[in-house]
């Protein structure tokens, strides 16, 4: 009898998990091998593009639309492909990690859509990655239920027909995947390991659900990496026998480069494309990041002073809407992060206004759907953008030929009146410490002050600390910003931590460590693209 093939790919350093052969199977790995093999060398060209030109952007403090993809913006003859039922209305989707009980609360929490998230707002531990799949895969069999062990209460799904529809989010390009590495030792991409696992089990079974396998497609900064995902549809739809154009993605337009780049992406990924969204937390990030040298013009205030009404972001939100509807695309706007508090009917009062003047707003400007963080905001979204649609299912029609954005109104940041203040500076600390902390034992979307945060909101809290230490900026106190004030007010937080949870608890937990990556990425000359990527060499799991 001959020895069995050696599996394509090695799982490294990993504790086994329970069930997890029933993702991990030798068909489902060579799979993700062969997307490895054929995809990973151009992601890694792509990688290197980004570089390139965030050091043109470096000399240049400027960008504009491309030139050289101009006949396609121009061409008015083409338009995405004809959405799927099961995406034709959209209006309210809710996002979070893929953990048992969010599964099912999210599939029951009567938004039309679930961002069922392996990015921002799931730290990407191999229990994570391995059993949120198993997760997905038990509720699409109807194979899930949960029992909370310290309640006692128990979830299940309710009718299929009354079940949100899943979108997936795999992990963005920059993300490699450490516990499984071709026979050369290469790491395989996070997002081939999550797309690979997820498409592998679930495509045609959700066909025969009347659905289909749909993503969200983060951090993108080019249309050249949205022509890489098309290709890596194409690939994957020929692998499995699944007909061509049954993929269909959302991008989010959370990059300043991205921005000039809507058509094209759109254009890129027609026969798969379903819409672009509004992320605005990463998309502050992005500028931030990429203007982060470019002086006092580029400089932001605190992040809750930047709210949607800003002029720059009036531009990239309207431009979005306009570029959505001219290509038969969804707008699908950002996201509504308040936790309603348990006890202070107050704070819920003023942030459900909050929350309805945004959706509002939303709806209004065109948008076809939004996001929301938390089930008890489902209904205030929908009332929202019921109020607009009616029972239609989108408003597609509206083609805002009204918006005209020029390519500095996205990055005239100096038009906002707001200043960066001390308790922004404070806030950022804070904020950061907190999230890296919850981000090291695993978690990845966390309740900070009544607050969803993820990755994306910690990424703008560290680059407003570097971008003002670096600036020089002066404070609403006459504080100048400077590595030595960051310092001091993180030791203070530190302390207030230590003093809130008492000992027991601060040394079971990784604040330190959270205080010290903070301060890594915060203050180090070498700016990190990434927090993420610092913070996984320490991630436990």
């Amino acid at each position: 009898m001959s020895a069995p093939a050696p599996s394509p790919l090695a799982i490294i350093d990993a504790e086994p998990l329970p069930r997890q052969e029933e993702v991990l199977t030798e068909a489902a790995l060579a799979f993700v091998a062969a997307l490895h093999r054929r995809f990973t060398p151009r992601r890694d060209e792509l990688l290197a593009r980004r570089a390139e030109r965030r050091a043109e952007i470096a000399r240049t403090s400027t960008l504009d639309f491309l030139p050289e993809t101009a006949a396609v913006r121009a061409d008015d003859s083409w338009t995405v492909a004809p959405a799927p039922a099961a995406l034709e209305d959209r209006r309210v989707e809710i996002t979070g990690p893929t953990d048992r009980k969010m599964t099912i609360n999210a599939l029951n929490s009567g938004a039309r859509v679930w961002l069922a998230d392996f990015e921002d707002a799931s730290a990407p531990t191999w229990e994570n990655v391995v059993l949120g799949q198993l997760n997905l895969i038990d509720a699409y069999t109807r194979n899930i239920d949960f029992t909370d062990p310290g309640s006692g209460k128990s979830y299940a799904l309710r009718p299929n027909e009354e079940l949100a529809t899943v979108v997936m989010r795999p992990r963005g390009w920059h993300l490699n995947e450490r516990h499984l590495t071709d026979p050369d030792g290469t790491p395989v991409p996070g997002a081939l390991v999550d797309f690979g696992l997820y498409f592998f089990h679930n495509a045609k079974r959700l066909i025969e659900l009347g659905k289909g396998p749909y993503f969200y497609l983060p951090k993108t900064e080019s249309h050249l990496e949205a022509r890489l995902w098309n290709e890596v549809f194409v690939f994957a739809q020929e692998y499995l026998g699944v007909p061509q154009g049954t993929v269909r993605a959302t991008v989010l337009i959370e990059t300043i480069t991205a921005a000039y780049e809507m058509e094209e992406i759109l254009y890129e990924l027609r026969d798969h494309a379903s819409g672009l969204n509004a992320g605005r937390w990463d998309y502050l990030f992005s500028i931030v990041k990429n203007f982060r040298d470019g002086g006092a013009k580029f400089v932001l205030p605190d992040r809750n002073a930047v709210t949607m009404t800003a002029p720059f972001m009036r531009a990239y939100t309207e431009l979005l809407v306009r570029t959505c509807h001219k290509r038969g695309a969804h707008a699908i706007g950002g996201m509504a992060a308040f936790i309603p508090s348990r006890r202070d009917a107050e704070v819920n009062k003023v942030a459900f206004e909050k929350v309805r003047a945004d959706k509002d707003r939303e709806a209004n400007d065109g948008f076809d759907g939004s996001w929301v963080a938390h089930p008890d905001l489902v209904p205030i979204a929908m009332e929202s953008f019921d109020r607009v649609l009616g029972d239609r299912p989108h408003q597609k029609d509206r083609l805002r030929e009204d918006v005209d954005v020029h390519a500095a109104d996205l990055i005239a940041i100096d038009t906002l009146d707001a200043k960066p203040t001390y308790a922004g500076l404070v806030n950022a600390v804070q904020v950061g410490i907190r999230y890296i902390e919850a981000w090291l034992r695993g978690l990845g979307a966390v309740a900070i002050f009544n607050l969803m945060e993820d990755a994306a909101t910690a990424e703008i809290s560290r680059s407003q600390i570097w971008q003002w230490i670096n600036a020089g900026v002066v404070l609403d106190n006459g504080e100048r910003v400077t590595a030595e004030l960051a310092r001091k007010i993180a030791a203070g937080e530190l302390a207030n931590l230590r003093a809130e949870i008492g000992e027991e608890a601060f040394a079971a937990g990784t604040w330190q460590q959270a205080h010290d990556l903070l301060l890594q990425v915060s203050l180090d000359e070498d700016y990190a693209d990434f927090l993420t990527l610092p913070a996984y060499e320490r991630l436990k799991g």
